[in-house]
């Protein structure tokens, strides 16, 4: 982002208006959309301007040229300009997976020996990383605690403790992270606070409550159409400047590069997302109320019974919802399974399928599926049930439609 793009969004706070602020991007033929730069390599007009490129003291920003593909690629660059000023942030970087993003934030961050403080409740794959591979590869060790415990945060904190880390809506629990708290015990300590906002992009934008680095799987509800595997990480300058260092960066140096392709697609979609994350949220919390007054065991933030119900409303933008998931307790693994059976197969209301924010429903058996990474302990200890079912609410359809359809398999499996 360039200077007068950042004294033009800085004094935004909607995300919606600080992207609509941004310059636009034209093809360089004059199209409304830019054009996709496919080149892996860029020509230096200059000899004596390389040098000065690699040594990080020249880049598209400082009047010099992109270099690498690995390193900058303008269509991704534009992309992660969205994404930045979407999240309030300096700067952004996109890269192949959302598990990309998060390692190689991580990363950017601490050191061998160093120590992080993260919640108990995230996704499998973020869980396996901080739990088993850090320790094992990087000699970086994970204290796991009740992120909304502010007292077993601090006391899980040590004087290697670099990185406070959470999921703004935690997945598959559904559970809010209290970010000024965070925010609040991460610097108090000399700490950095990581959120990885996936489930909450625009309703939550967790640089305003003091987070640090943001981190997003944009095969989500970003990108919206379960067809690109892409990442995110947003942050200072400075921070998104030291992950591409040619020495020590470990976005430069690991080589989760996106496809300017992907970036291309995906850009798209950003001016949509506005549409749709209201219309995920207004049909969640439509499905919640009418699941409740049912009886049936339904856990969705936008319910009054929902236990962080009022930090939401306090730290969320009313006007995007609470977000387009929603969980059902079908008290075991073999109800929720013959519940999801039926409604793919008897209904057609969505599908049996791990990953979330697609246009159609996404259903999974958590505990046997996106956090099957995590021991039995981990699970118990995190509050994923054998038969919690995990429903990413899409928008196909009238709503009404879809309503008949879960009601209809509810009392088949007789959970109402």
């Amino acid at each position: 982002m360039n200077s007068q793009d950042q004294q033009k969004t800085s004094v935004l706070t909607d995300p919606v208006e600080r992207l609509a602020a941004l310059r636009h991007e034209f093809g360089e033929h004059g199209g409304v959309n830019m054009s996709i730069e496919a080149s892996t390599t860029f020509t230096v007009m200059e000899a004596g301007t390389m040098p000065e490129i690699f040594n990080g003291r020249l880049g598209p920003d400082a009047g010099g040229c992109f270099l690498y593909g690995r390193h900058f690629n303008p269509t991704v660059y534009v992309l992660g300009r969205q994404l930045a000023a979407m999240e309030g942030a300096e700067a952004g970087y996109c890269t192949g997976s959302g598990l990309g993003a998060i390692s190689c934030a991580l990363l950017g961050i601490l050191d061998q020996g160093d120590h992080v403080v993260a919640s108990d409740t995230l996704y499998g794959g973020t869980w396996a990383m901080l739990a088993e591979f850090f320790p094992k590869k990087c000699g970086i060790t994970t204290t796991f605690v009740d992120i909304r415990d502010r007292a077993a945060v601090e006391a899980a904190i040590t004087d290697r403790t670099k990185v406070v880390y959470a999921e703004s809506l935690s997945n598959p629990t559904l559970h809010l992270a209290d970010l000024p708290m965070l925010a609040d015990v991460a610097h108090a300590n000399g700490a950095k606070l990581v959120v990885d906002n996936t489930f909450t992009p625009l309703a939550i934008t967790p640089m305003e409550h003091g987070a640090d680095v943001v981190v997003h799987s944009l095969t989500k509800f970003v990108n919206g159409a379960s067809d690109f595997i892409a990442g995110a990480v947003c942050g200072s300058a400075e921070f998104v400047g030291s992950l591409m260092d040619l020495h020590v960066g470990p976005l430069m140096l690991l080589g989760p590069t996106m496809d300017p392709q992907v970036a291309h697609s995906i850009s798209l979609r950003i001016p949509h997302l506005p549409i749709r994350m209201i219309e995920h949220a207004r049909r969640s919390q439509i499905f919640a109320e009418r699941l409740e007054a049912a009886g049936v065991k339904v856990c969705y933030p936008g319910l009054a019974s929902h236990p962080d119900h009022e930090l939401f409303g306090r730290i969320g933008r009313p006007e995007y919802g609470y977000g387009g998931l929603l969980t059902i307790d079908a008290g075991t693994c073999e109800r929720a399974e013959a519940l999801m059976d039926d409604l793919q197969n008897a209904e057609g209301f969505g599908f049996m399928a791990v990953s979330l924010g697609y246009f159609d429903t996404l259903m999974s058996c958590s505990a046997s599926s996106t956090s099957s990474e995590m021991t039995e302990e981990a699970l118990e200890d995190a509050g994923i049930a054998p038969g919690l079912l995990r429903m990413s609410i899409g928008y196909t359809g009238s709503l009404e439609q879809r309503w008949s359809q879960l009601e209809r398999a509810l009392k088949r499996v007789n959970l109402i």
